[in-house]
């Protein structure tokens, strides 16, 4: 049984905006020029590897300045991101895609997702002469898409007879030493670069990659590290909708890169990727049915990567003490009545969910009502799904903290993952309480409380 209310929505966002043939066609391009207006696709994919379309979604177009992003990741990948930053900046530039933008004082490009960047870029993509550099380009963008792409030899051409633009932009950076390999080159593969063709679909799942951490969710092919994707969705937050990108952070809140050709993806990050597709552009050179359709998406499901969650479910989903939870482990009497009286000294406490920060602080918070009876604090971890860096850094301090006030941490956890530092492990919680029962017996405990 197939169940399916995705495809529905996009159709229905489709509908609503498919009447609207605002905009122009990118004429100062021959090729794309001669587009069909009334092509609209949209996709959505998600981390499950599912794809969802409506609309024109599988029509051909090249890809334009939506190559960008997967070709500054390539950059990243072979060189490192101080190496990239020193030939190509971060900041947005608030000017056209094709202007002249480079730092005053530096020469660098302000950033890749402008054509001075994205030359300079493309160059750093490690290869043995332009052809290859290209190869290299096209099979990356193609385990990004999940097939095989190929170039639409009649828009490079198109582009190459028209680009003096971006070869002004190569030769002025050459002079100024930002861009070190030779002008016509580069540029020739950066237009070949922009002639790759995709559908809107392919650009879905090139974004769900991103999405994924740098794993394509339809192949399960690695492209590149999830670190690498970060940084790639950094750019396109804040420089991906050229001097459109603040508008489109506050009404849509997704990072985003836009092409010429009517191309835009979207990228709601460890969710889903959208692609889509509508040849008539605005003043800025992004599609107009594409940047409505996000901002209706982004409305309509609140996607918007700073709209505040709601508090999530607490971290602790079970508060007890070895008074009243037993271990399997058969006990005489004696020893019954003593984990009777003193088992309030072993404290266990299950938790759940993602531990991020705040989950971490919560569990903090509440380890700071322990009783100075406590000896033995059992975290069962088996419901945790994700401990977050900033939710380990939380959790290891707060096991070196109570060991130095006397309180052994010990960790129940069937998967061994090695979750928290400097614990006890233990693959089960009825294990984890057994040892901290029979510590217990073994040890004399104080009659009273002592004021720490």
């Amino acid at each position: 049984m197939k169940i399916d209310p995705i495809t529905p929505m996009l159709e229905a966002i489709h509908q609503r905006f498919s009447a609207d043939m605002s905009g122009a066609l990118a004429d100062y391009i021959p090729q794309l020029a001669a587009v069909d207006p009334r092509l609209f696709g949209l996709a959505l994919a998600g981390v499950s590897g599912r794809v969802y379309c409506a609309g024109d979604a599988d029509a051909p177009f090249t890809i334009q300045s939506a190559s960008k992003p997967f070709v500054y990741a390539i950059a990243l990948a072979d060189h490192g991101l101080e190496a990239v930053l020193e030939r190509v900046g971060a900041e947005p530039s608030g000017e056209a895609f094709n202007a002249a933008s480079l730092e005053p004082t530096t020469g660098r490009p302000f950033n890749p997702m402008i054509n001075a960047g994205a030359i300079v870029t493309t160059s750093l993509v490690g290869a043995v002469g332009p052809a290859e550099r290209y190869e290299r380009i096209r099979a990356v963008l193609s385990a990004f898409a999940g097939r095989e792409l190929t170039h639409d030899q009649a828009v490079y051409r198109s582009e190459s007879d028209t680009g003096d633009k971006n070869r002004s932009l190569g030769f002025l950076m050459r002079s100024a030493g930002s861009l070190r390999a030779d002008v016509e080159a580069t540029v020739d593969v950066y237009f070949k670069q922009c002639a790759i063709v995709v559908t809107a679909r392919d650009l879905a799942v090139m974004a769900a990659t991103l999405a994924n951490g740098g794993v394509n969710p339809c192949t399960g092919v690695a492209v590149v590290s999830d670190q690498v994707a970060s940084h790639v969705l950094t750019i396109m937050g804040t420089c991906g909708m050229y001097d459109a990108s603040g508008e489109w952070l506050l009404r849509v809140g997704l990072p985003a890169k836009s092409g010429v050709s009517g191309a835009l993806l979207a990228v709601k990050p460890a969710q889903f990727g959208a692609g889509l597709f509508s040849p008539l552009l605005d003043a800025r050179g992004n599609s107009v049915r594409g940047i409505a359709s996000c901002r209706e998406m982004a409305n309509r499901f609140e996607l918007h990567l700073l709209n505040y969650p709601g508090r999530p479910s607490p971290a602790t989903y079970l508060d007890t003490t070895a008074a009243l939870l037993h271990s399997s482990k058969r006990r005489d009497a004696a020893q019954r009545s003593r984990l009777a009286q003193e088992g309030d000294a072993i404290v266990v406490r299950g938790l759940q969910g993602e531990i991020t920060f705040a989950a971490a602080e919560e569990v903090l918070v509440a380890c700071e009502q322990l009783s100075e009876q406590v000896r033995w604090l059992i975290f069962d971890v088996e419901r945790v799904v994700a401990l977050r860096r900033s939710g380990r850094a939380v959790l290891d301090a707060l096991v070196r903290e109570l060991g130095l006030q006397g309180v052994e941490t010990v960790i129940a956890d069937p998967g061994r993952r090695g979750l928290v530092a400097g614990a006890a492990e233990f693959g089960s919680r009825d294990t984890a309480l057994e040892r901290c029962e029979d510590a217990l017996l073994e040890t004399e405990l104080p009659n009273q409380e002592v004021t720490r």
